[in-house]
């Protein structure tokens, strides 16, 4: 322990400020990724503290969406990007002179550690999804409730978890009325997508 307390405390500010981002990085990493694999999913962690600069709520895990595309801004993004900026620094630390250079390489892992998660998510959402469902012929009627807001009269997607052929399912979503708050009760009226739902 006291090898320990000497090690930090010959450690730099700016050295110390990365192991604390590294080692906090590190631990939520761990108990999403061990969430996701148990059978939580999205943990709330995710869908409470996923943002969007708009104002508008997020997902990450994932940080996937069926429709539009890969959304950028969520906490599970910023949490991998301080995983590979802050470990990639620390080990390259003393390989690298230039202090300038050793922050651009573990900027550029960190976003390709980002960017490797972001379509790792994208894959196995596309799995999980494909399964043997018809949308067109099994999702109209059903009902469930919206897990990311959705924006009014189709101007942006949102996301609904629905039961469908006797299994939750997570899918986007549209609607032609009025925005349609996170966790109000949907109907589905018809599939205008792969993954993407038209909802009332």
């Amino acid at each position: 322990m006291n090898m320990l307390a000497i090690w930090w405390s010959a450690l730099g500010a700016g050295m110390k400020v990365v192991w604390i981002i590294t080692i906090i990085a590190t631990i939520v990493f761990l108990i999403q990724s061990i969430m996701t694999f148990v059978g939580g999913g999205s943990s709330d962690l995710d869908s409470d503290m996923d943002i969007n600069f708009d104002g508008t709520d997020a997902d990450v895990p994932d940080a996937i969406s069926g429709g539009t595309g890969m959304n950028l801004y969520t906490f599970r993004n910023l949490v991998n990007f301080c995983l590979g900026f802050g470990w990639s620094f620390i080990i390259l630390q003393g390989k690298i002179a230039s202090t300038a250079v050793l922050i651009i390489v573990s900027v550029l892992i960190g976003l390709a550690l980002v960017a490797a998660v972001m379509y790792m998510f994208k894959w196995l959402w596309g799995m999980q999804q494909s399964g043997n469902i018809n949308l067109e012929k099994s999702a109209p009627g059903c009902t469930g409730t919206v897990y990311l807001a959705i924006p009014a009269k189709r101007s942006g997607e949102g996301k609904v978890q629905i039961t469908i052929n006797n299994s939750v399912r997570e899918y986007a979503a549209v609607t032609d009325g009025e925005a349609i708050p996170t966790g109000a009760a949907i109907t589905v009226v018809e599939a205008i997508g792969p993954a993407l739902l038209l909802v009332k």
